[in-house]
């Protein structure tokens, strides 16, 4: 460990990682046990979802949760494939084939890494929280969507309109295929929506695929299966190289490395606020470990088959709230996934398809709750409209973009608020007036003196008449950038020009150096025209005003 240069060191694990161990491990042990039970059924389900395979979700959940727990950089995280991406990695399924994933995997994985090094894991904290929920609110509805070809009967068709492709699947459903498989999703969310209202306790996800699974057994339904699935993991291997197709999966691969990262922050930085039994929240967690950690657990998976992992924010909540503590918990629930591979994996591939969309369906209807909504809706209307918006381009177009136009809109608000509260007013001169005080003006500047209000600024100093002396009073400024100071010289410049003479007073010690260099204090007639306090700055216009008179004479 001495050999690893000190900033590379905090991404690598620890004896710290595992604080509390002694005391903690049994219930890290039987949180991880109860997480991988719940963690079947989703593996499974959007392993077959994203199109690659419920191998291949079971093989992530596996791996990358593994390397994940132990290389990230929260305690109590708990990764594997998600509902997020799978809505990205279905339309690469569907141009590229499943086999591409792995390769895709290894790609995203190594992105991930690279923003982990570079120090951008604190980005996330930049995303506004309706973004966030616009966001989560659209892929839960591409989630549902998705289901419906497996909830009906009937083959998926590849596209990138879930909607679309959604409609046309079920109007391909027959009889009586599609009255069978809708009698199991209502089952299934029937037992998935009732059960943890007579026993939290119990995972009802797992108890719904058991009672459908067994129920089609026991009436012989001729409905889609799982299928046969592998009873070990294949040793590792490099994914193809092939520069043809690499240059075809760059671009989706940096929409997942982007996803990746987003959704693995935003679960760690709310599983670090959870409460578990004991009630204590789970403690901090580090934003660069964590996406360093998610990109190797992210190649990982790529070299065993697999596909791109995030954290999971639905796992890491049980994970938490079953007593985990420490990463034994989360490594735990990974052994747990292996097991059932070695030792029921023929039982597995009984589950109808049909189970596993009920599963989805009810999990994309708890994604976003009835209570943020109606918050979000009634805070603002800048936020409502920023809401709705991320979430009809998630839904009708990509996710990556629909974050990168929902943070756009969420920053031009921001600046036009900004700019609202900003402005210039003009003010009185303190004290008796005395002659010639109507040839002096003040004017006060307030707020954040920036790009989005420096034109209105312009424009309204420049507008006053007849005045021999302007001053600008800089005191109530709490924010100013280039294009403000810059203004500042083209007013102080214009105003000159008319021949007013303008004296600064009051800037702020923080933005010395910024009008210093701009040109502000050089745009002044004289450098003694820069003041401290308002009624030196009054008196030395009045003597400017009183000169002017005498000249004259």
């Amino acid at each position: 460990m001495s050999a690893v240069p000190g900033h590379l060191r905090r991404f690598l694990p620890s004896r710290r990682d595992y604080d509390g161990l002694r005391s903690s491990w049994k219930t890290d042990l039987l949180a991880g046990i109860t997480v991988g039970i719940v963690a079947l059924p989703l593996a499974l389900a959007f392993g077959v979802s994203s199109g690659v395979g419920a191998e291949a979700g079971l093989i992530t959940a596996v791996v990358a949760g593994l390397v994940a727990a132990v290389m990230g950089g929260s305690h109590v995280q708990v990764s594997g494939p998600t509902g997020a991406m799978v809505v990205v990695l279905a339309p690469v399924v569907a141009l590229h084939g499943p086999g591409s994933i792995a390769l895709v995997s290894l790609l995203a994985g190594l992105l991930v890494v690279m923003l982990g090094i570079s120090g951008l894991g604190r980005a996330v904290a930049f995303i506004p929280w309706p973004v966030v929920e616009g966001f989560t609110l659209g892929i839960a509805a591409i989630i549902f969507l998705q289901q419906v070809p497996m909830a009906t009967g009937t083959a998926g068709i590849p596209g990138h309109n879930t909607l679309l492709a959604a409609v046309e699947s079920a109007s391909q459903a027959t009889l009586p295929t599609v009255l069978q498989t809708l009698g199991v999703v209502a089952g299934v969310a029937a037992v998935m929506l009732l059960l943890p209202r007579l026993n939290k306790a119990l995972p009802a996800s797992l108890i719904a695929v058991l009672l459908a699974t067994a129920a089609a057994e026991l009436l012989q339904l001729d409905i889609p299966r799982i299928g046969a699935l592998p009873q070990s993991v294949s040793a590792p291997s490099m994914p193809a190289l092939d520069p043809a197709t690499m240059g075809g999966l760059l671009m989706p691969a940096v929409s997942i490395a982007m996803l990746a990262a987003i959704e693995s922050l935003l679960s760690a930085r709310v599983a670090a606020g959870l409460v578990g039994p004991d009630g204590r929240p789970s403690g901090a967690y580090s934003p660069d470990r964590e996406l360093t950690g998610q990109g190797l657990a992210s190649i990982a998976a790529g070299f065993f088959g697999g596909m791109p992992a995030t954290g999971a924010i639905a796992r890491t909540a049980v994970n938490v709230r079953s007593g985990a503590r420490t990463r034994l918990s989360a490594i735990v629930h990974a052994l747990v996934l292996l097991a059932i591979i070695y030792f029921a994996a023929g039982l597995v591939g009984k589950i109808p398809l049909a189970v596993l969309a009920g599963i989805l369906m009810v999990t994309a209807s708890r994604m976003v709750s009835r209570h943020t909504v109606t918050a979000i809706m009634r805070s603002t209307r800048a936020d409502a409209f920023v809401f709705v918006l991320t979430a009809l381009i998630t839904v009708a177009f990509d996710l990556i973009v629909a974050i990168e136009i929902g943070l756009v809109a969420a920053a031009l608000f921001t600046l036009r608020k900004f700019a609202s509260l900003s402005g210039v007013k003009r003010e009185e001169i303190p004290g008796p007036p005395e002659p010639g005080d109507e040839h002096i003006a003040i004017f006060r500047l307030d707020g954040a003196m920036f790009f989005g209000a420096a034109e209105r600024v312009l424009q309204e100093i420049s507008q006053v008449k007849d005045i021999q002396v302007a001053i600008i009073r800089l005191s109530q400024v709490r924010m100013l950038d280039a294009t403000g100071a810059h203004t500042l010289v083209e007013v102080i410049s214009a105003l000159e020009l008319r021949g007013v003479t303008v004296l600064l007073k009051g800037v702020q010690p923080q933005h010395l150096d910024l009008v210093t260099n701009v040109g502000v204090i050089r745009s002044l007639r004289h450098h003694k025209h820069l003041f401290t306090s308002l009624p030196a700055a009054v008196e030395h216009a009045r003597s400017h005003v009183r000169r002017n008179a005498a000249a004259n004479v």
